[in-house]
């Protein structure tokens, strides 16, 4: 007779199944949408003076890769509804390739600043060590990560659509085969001749 742990294991495995199969069906969506949410998050901060730990790292960034040109009170409120459109794209799933277009030009403006700003994003030595602020910085490694799963799985969606389907093409007739027949039952005489001329004449695209 079955113990009773072991029912409960077999109506475990059973559930976590039932799970991971509904889950896979929303996955994509449920990653889309948490990097939304965070980017939604950070960005609100950057309106608010102060309220983003990264603020100023961001606005010196920025002024180093504009030149000068944007001056920090300029790009603090231009990074925001930056960050602020990725997130709500991202959530939405509206304008998705444009909106995954502008978050990995972000980020390749976020990973400048380990180039750019050195003195505050390591701590130099043998090997060298990030600080809070480079820390901040790398873990978006896991972002970019996320988007390019949702990104990938877009251009997986749109090549299996109807018009990357394959027609399925027609059985080819042998007629090498349909020639052999007609002609040995074409010098035999009475019934079976008549026989291949319906074979014949019944053939699809004949």
């Amino acid at each position: 007779m079955e113990s009773y742990l072991a029912r409960v294991v077999r109506s475990g495995r059973r559930r976590a199944d039932v799970f991971s199969r509904g889950y896979r069906r929303v996955a994509p969506v449920v990653l889309r949408a948490s990097v939304g949410l965070v980017y939604l998050w950070f960005g609100v901060l950057k309106f608010i003076p102060g309220a983003s730990p990264a603020e100023d790292l961001a606005t010196r960034c920025m002024s180093l890769l504009t030149l000068d040109l944007v001056p920090p009170g300029v790009s603090r409120p231009l990074l925001a509804v930056m960050e602020v459109a990725i997130g709500a794209g991202l959530v939405t799933g509206l304008l998705l390739r444009v909106v995954l277009a502008v978050f990995f030009v972000h980020m390749a403006g976020v990973f400048a600043t380990l180039v750019l700003l050195p003195n505050d994003v390591w701590v130099h030595g043998v090997p060298p060590v990030p600080t809070l602020e480079g820390q901040y910085i790398l873990k978006n490694v896991v972002l970019i990560a996320a988007c390019l799963t949702v990104a990938t799985r877009g251009e997986e969606r749109t090549r299996s659509g109807p018009a990357f389907s394959r027609a399925p093409e027609p059985a080819p007739h042998d007629d090498g085969r349909l020639a052999a027949v007609t002609l040995a039952a074409a010098a035999a005489p009475g019934p079976r001749a008549s026989a291949v001329d319906r074979l014949t004449f019944s053939r699809p695209g004949a």
